[in-house]
């Protein structure tokens, strides 16, 4: 079963985003996070602490990718889960990394952080519907 059919086929919660949603918040939030990364980067890219920051969103960013894999290619909810869970503890650190070289930049990923919340509550979700 291929993961386009593997998808349509499992029971989702009542509060699915239609299909042309979830792609255009990505866009929106790409677009967040990459302007977030400058925005460290100018302000902070001599400081010491940058590299703290550099490393954190480097780890967020990974387990971003990580997550589909999980999800979708292992076709495995629970890996999806405990992926969705790391990712959202390392969105946080990289808010807190980048809030001392720019508040801004530290702000443009609340957005990114709050819709991985929402991600994570419908990957708990399907996982639970789909035992």
């Amino acid at each position: 079963m291929s993961v386009y059919s593997w998808y349509p086929a499992l029971v989702k919660p009542w509060f699915t985003p239609p299909d042309g949603v979830i792609p255009a918040v990505w866009t929106l939030l790409f677009t967040l996070i990459g302007i977030s990364l400058f925005l460290a980067w100018r302000a902070g890219l001599t400081l010491p602490q940058f590299r703290g920051a550099a490393y954190a969103f480097v780890a967020q960013f990974a387990f971003n990718i990580l997550w589909s894999a999980a999800f979708f290619g292992l076709r495995s909810p629970l890996a999806g889960l405990v992926v969705i869970a790391l990712l959202w503890i390392l969105i946080l650190l990289t808010i807190y990394r980048f809030y001392p070289l720019s508040k801004e930049a530290a702000l443009l990923l609340v957005p990114y952080l709050a819709w991985v919340s929402f991600a994570a509550l419908l990957n708990y979700s399907i996982l639970v519907l789909n035992p």
